[in-house]
Order: structure tokens, then sequence, then C-alpha cells
């Protein structure tokens, strides 16, 4: 998108979106899963109706700069040959979802059965979604061993429970 600068600081968690009018400044990520299942809070500046304001943050989001990263974003079209195909999410009851050694595993962000793989822990569908932002530290809802829920405590980089991690690396030999 022309005229859009990314950066990047490894100790900023909040948005800033700014420009010479007006600037708001949030915890939420600008889509649809943030609005939808997080309860975030922000605030919008106008330069207009409060410039003092407006110029302290213009101010601190130049500070902010100084110590970050230019980022540059590449996008290139994937054809997928083959999509796997899904399950309809209906989600069979935590005691149902009995591990077996056929290279069953679960997609970590439906719960939907799909071939064990510790490095592809996602159905083709959820992964669409997932790699639009690519957070590998995303918490996501599923054990992809077990299937059971996961409270938040898996994600990309970690697929797996902790406490299922020592009997999926003796079953799969990963």
């Amino acid at each position: 998108m022309p005229g859009i600068k990314l950066m990047f600081h490894k100790d900023l968690h909040a948005k800033c979106y700014f420009n010479e009018k007006e600037a708001i400044i949030t915890s939420m990520n600008l889509y649809m899963f943030s609005q939808q299942n997080n309860v975030e809070m922000g605030i919008y500046i106008s330069k207009e109706k409060d410039e003092d304001l407006y110029n302290q943050v213009a101010k601190e989001v130049d500070r902010i700069k100084r110590g970050s990263e230019h980022r540059t974003i590449s996008v290139q079209k994937v054809e997928n040959k083959k999509p796997e195909t899904t399950k309809q999410q209906s989600f069979p009851k935590t005691e149902n979802r009995k591990h077996n050694n056929n290279q069953t595993g679960y997609c970590i962000r439906t719960g939907v059965e799909i071939p064990f793989n510790v490095e592809k822990p996602m159905s083709y569908e959820a992964f669409k979604v997932w790699s639009q932002f690519g957070d590998p530290d995303y918490p996501e809802k599923f054990c992809h061993f077990s299937g059971e829920p996961s409270n938040g405590e898996t994600s990309v980089s970690k697929p797996i429970l902790k406490k299922n991690w020592k009997k999926a690396k003796e079953i799969f030999d990963f």
C-alpha cells in the first residue's frame, strides 16, 4: 500500500495508526478475530480538537520510530495444487478425542482432525487465515496431539500442550 511505512519495535505492543490530522492508539489488531474475540481498548485523538495532546502523541511516535526497524513486506500469491479438505466445524467432546497411532492430529485453531505434523498444525482453511498475520506465538484453541482445548496454551510454535509433549514425541518420533 503506497504511503504506508511498517516499523517494528521489539518492546512495543500497542498499535498506533497516525496521520497529519488524527491518531488512534489501541491494543487492537485490525482484523476480525480481535473484534470478535478480544476485549480491546483504544483512544482517538484529533489534532483539530486537542492539538496539544496530538503533538505529544506525535513526539512519542517519533521517539518510538527512532528506536524501530523499518520492515518491508512482500506479498505473493501461492497456489495450492491440492487443497486439504476439512470437516464441518463441529467439535467432538474432549472425551471422544482419543489419540491413535495412525498419524491423526488436530488443527490447533479449529479442532478438526488433520494429519499429525508439528510443522503444519493447522487445517488448510485455518492456515489461510493465520498466514495473513503469521504470528507463530499467537494463542490457539486446541492441542495438535490430543485435540483437547488448550485455553490459549498452544500456538504454531508450540502446537502441543506441555503435558502431552513427551507422549507425542514417543509416538511420533519427531
